[in-house]
């Protein structure tokens, strides 16, 4: 099949909004991009990832361009160029998972709006169309959800199942579906052992039990019961803590849940379910009261809130090009330690007052980074749990710290892998030290050069390679972008907003 060229897709492109009736300005606003991203496209002097494609065909209703089996998808970065202009944070990876495993919860439509279109969220809808679940794009990015009165989970697609970890919050919602059922083991991200444990120990305090069985999970359901729980949870992780919220939320009687995860994630989960009418008390807190609905059945729409990961990775564009670059929509509550570190290393950023997410409860901001000259912190940079520094941002500071002068010890306790794959920047220039599986020095600064280097099989680690390359003069090329595909949607696109250049290609 001979492959469409980048000026045909643009003539596509410009003949399928005009009839729409739409200018460049109006579908930009559709894609969350800009003007000039649009022009570029139409005149064939971008390249457009499938997803993309993807996202058009669903604006506009109708085939653009007809595309072959998929194909290994790569990036190439002409770095060492300065960028400039704004951009905005998408909306949660984190939450968006989160919020299509809760909608099972709901007997009516669930409406999530400016729904991230990445990897992750796909595997997830495949998931629940698999089971039955009517899920449907009313355009680039708002998800209409409907679940029938009795899901199929015999037919799981366990392809999609086992391509994300996201899989396991399953057990939550799926908790009074059915007496028996299989759940595939959970994938995603290779960041060593991730153990399922807390999050059994945590629905064993609703009855639930689960055993493992070639490659399956099986599952059999407690009976209902009108019981109040009080219980600790060992490990106050996110997916955990949501888990033991959403098996709450729909049981009869009070769970009281401490130590529980307050991150953002899982403020977006507690709002989107106290829509539905769900008593939640002490959403920010480690301390939840939650006061389920037996049988939930609301027509409502939500906005999940701003991505902290993907604005530290925006923010890390600005720093590591030594660019002025505003990122806006920057959700601030879950931001002020990353900020007040690169203070500390003496990035100067300037940051605007405080004004609403489309959901009414996040706090958000925009951030402009400044050119500025960098030194290593005097102290180790290393995650806390929230309100601490973000475990997901903490290693966009190895990049960072490439561009300080000085010595930056970078502690990741949580994985056991993740540190060795930041040692990839290395073929980028950078010097980076392997002190032990968890802990790296980086020392600084760096004269970053341009090379060819594939994907880490972990998201983070991949995402900083993108953004050093953008600081390395020449011509590099990042191999196999499918894990930064589940994670960042059109990444590449709205880096090329702002004054970078990247482009997809395929072998």
């Amino acid at each position: 099949m001979t492959q469409a060229t980048p000026e045909h897709v643009g003539l596509l492109l410009r003949n399928a909004r005009g009839e729409k009736g739409w200018t460049q300005g109006q579908l930009a606003t559709e894609l969350g991009t800009s003007q000039s991203a649009i022009a570029r496209m139409e005149q064939g002097k971008q390249n457009l990832s499938l997803r993309m494609i993807e996202r058009l065909e669903a604006i506009f209703g109708r085939s653009i361009v007809k595309v072959g089996k998929p194909q290994m998808t790569h990036l190439r970065v002409e770095g060492g160029r300065t960028l400039s202009g704004e951009v905005d944070v998408n909306s949660s990876k984190n939450a968006g998972v989160a919020l299509l495993c809760a909608s099972l919860i709901n007997r009516g439509t669930t409406t999530l709006r400016r729904l991230a279109r990445i990897e992750e969220v796909n595997r997830i809808v495949e998931v629940l169309t698999s089971i039955g679940v009517e899920c449907t794009w009313l355009n680039g990015s708002d998800l209409r959800i409907r679940r029938p009165e009795v899901l199929d989970l015999e037919s799981m697609d366990v392809d999609a199942a086992r391509r994300t970890r996201s899989v396991i919050m399953l057990l939550g919602p799926l908790l009074d579906e059915t007496s028996e059922y299989l759940l595939p083991y959970a994938g995603g991200c290779d960041l060593g052992t991730r153990t399922v444990e807390p999050h059994m120990q945590a629905l064993r305090e609703f009855g639930l039990t689960v055993e493992a069985k070639s490659g399956f999970y099986s599952v059999a359901a407690p009976p209902a019961d009108g019981h109040h729980r009080s219980f600790v949870l060992t490990e106050r992780g996110d997916t955990v803590t949501e888990n033991a919220i959403m098996a709450a939320a729909h049981r009869e009687g009070t769970t009281v849940i401490r130590n529980a995860s307050p991150n953002y994630m899982v403020q977006d989960l507690c709002f989107y379910l106290q829509g539905l009418g769900v008593e939640i008390e002490g959403v920010g807190t480690t301390t939840l009261k939650i006061t389920g609905r037996p049988a939930i059945d609301v027509d409502i729409e939500y906005f999940p809130s701003e991505d902290p990961i993907e604005a530290m990775s925006l923010i890390t564009a600005g720093i590591v090009t030594n660019s002025e670059v505003t990122i806006r929509r920057v959700p601030i509550e879950f931001m002020e330690i990353e900020l007040a570190t690169l203070e500390q290393m003496g990035q100067k950023l300037e940051v605007s007052g405080e004004y609403m997410a489309r959901n009414g409860r996040t706090r958000l901001v925009d951030v402009t980074t400044k050119p500025s000259e960098l030194h290593a912190p005097q102290d180790k940079i290393h995650p806390m749990p929230f309100p601490g520094l973000n475990i997901d941002n903490l290693p966009f500071f190895a990049v960072i710290a490439g561009n300080a002068e000085g010595q930056t010890m970078i502690h990741d306790w949580v994985y056991e892998n993740r540190a060795i794959y930041l040692t990839e920047l290395n073929k980028l220039g950078a010097q980076v030290q392997l002190l032990d599986p968890h802990r790296i020095y980086v020392n600084g600064p760096t004269k970053w050069r341009a090379a060819e280097v594939g994907c880490p099989p972990a998201l983070r680690p991949a995402a900083c390679l993108l953004l050093a390359m953008l600081a390395a003069r020449g011509t590099s090329e990042l191999r196999n972008i499918y894990v930064i595909e589940r994670g960042y949607e059109d990444l590449a696109e709205r880096l090329n907003t702002i004054g970078a250049k990247v482009e997809y290609f395929q072998d």
